[in-house]
């Protein structure tokens, strides 16, 4: 394709190699040529952005894959969107495919919602739409003021564990705690499979202080209405640890979105062990992997953790050879291309139910 005739650019916004590579990928599947860009970091640790050609009247797609540093990566999306705006940019989208801050989208205590602040840094810097996949929760959709295309991976991992994982027909879905239960639900419903559900002590509850119920403490407050007495409320005790489904002699198979710290997971795997499962895949969407992620999997109960490439983890990978990655350049490709050719979305939304 001839990239100065197309009306289109891509860019990446990455100053780490590492990062590029899903930019790569997408841009050869478009057969495009990536951008000219240069995005690196001062002295003094300033982000800086120069654009080598021109963009005037041009719809531009800024690729940004998050690493571990996730606040200079964010920095650099921003100088780059703006950048692009000030250069007369007819449109600007950005392809993130992992939403960074998508766990902070709900008031904590005297918190905040980060990830609502990130919507309006992000449009105020010039964007105009978003694709990205798996929202950690579908609701920040509407926390912007443009369009959100919220891909999914769930295909491509069904995919794999059709493809991969022998004998998938003896397996049982797996959700490690409540809240994961309608996605894993889901995917027992495509694969025809068996359902299983965790809950109890071990699990780490994101809901637990969702709000603002906890603080102040709950105790009376006779000092200053003495005619306003609120009912006390009990501490919440989490029962010991259950599985809800039989998973003796299958295959188990947790889903999630985001796996990042695994000593949930790896919590899980033990008990599924005990349970009787002979086998333990864990299938998410964006491989984080933080800290002593791929050690504590590598002497884990888990067998093989399957991860999109939403994320870069080659390091993790070098010392883990348990995780694999599941390419999904494909849909964020045809996504770009059906964006720019104003065709509708729905082919990409195909079978996908609202709980994925």
């Amino acid at each position: 394709m001839n990239v100065a005739k197309s009306g289109y650019r891509v860019f990446s916004a990455n100053s780490s190699a590492a990062c590029t590579e899903l930019a790569k990928k997408i841009t050869e599947r478009l057969g495009v040529e990536l951008g000219k860009s240069v995005v690196y970091q001062e002295s003094n640790r300033e982000t800086r952005v120069d654009v080598k050609e021109s963009v005037r009247g041009q719809t531009i797609f800024i690729i940004q894959t998050i690493p571990r540093d996730v606040n200079t990566a964010i920095m650099e999306l921003l100088v780059m969107a703006y950048a692009l705006k000030t250069s007369c940019a007819k449109n600007i989208i950005g392809v993130i495919p992992y939403f960074p801050y998508s766990k902070q989208c709900k008031m904590r205590k005297r918190g905040s919602i980060v990830c609502k602040l990130l919507a309006s840094m992000l449009a105020k810097a010039g964007l105009t739409h978003i694709i990205t996949m798996d929202l950690h929760q579908k609701e920040i959709q509407g926390f912007f003021s443009f369009p959100v295309d919220n891909l999914r991976a769930s295909p491509f991992l069904l995919q794999y564990i059709q493809e991969e994982i022998p004998d998938y027909r003896n397996a049982v879905i797996v959700a490690k705690s409540p809240s994961a239960a309608k996605r894993a639900q889901s995917y027992a419903e495509r694969l025809r499979l068996g359902l299983a559900v965790m809950h109890g002590e071990a699990q780490c509850s994101e809901s637990d202080m969702a709000d603002g119920r906890h603080s102040p403490p709950c105790v009376r407050n006779t000092s200053g209405h003495p005619g306003l007495e609120l009912p006390l409320m009990m501490a919440k005790e989490k029962p010991p640890i259950t599985v809800v489904g039989d998973v003796g002699g299958r295959i188990a198979i947790i889903v999630d979105d985001i796996i990042d710290d695994v000593e949930d997971f790896v919590a899980a795997a033990e008990i599924l062990k005990e349970r009787g499962a002979y086998k333990i895949y864990i299938m998410a969407t964006h491989g984080l992997l933080s800290a002593d992620a791929p050690r504590l999997i590598e002497e884990s109960a888990i067998d093989e953790v399957v991860v999109t490439n939403t994320v870069p983890h080659e390091v993790q990978k070098l010392q883990c050879p348990k995780i694999k990655t599941v390419d999904v350049s494909m849909i964020l490709a045809e996504a770009i291309r059906r964006i720019h050719n104003g065709e509708s979305m729905a082919y990409l939304f195909r079978n996908i139910t609202v709980d994925d």
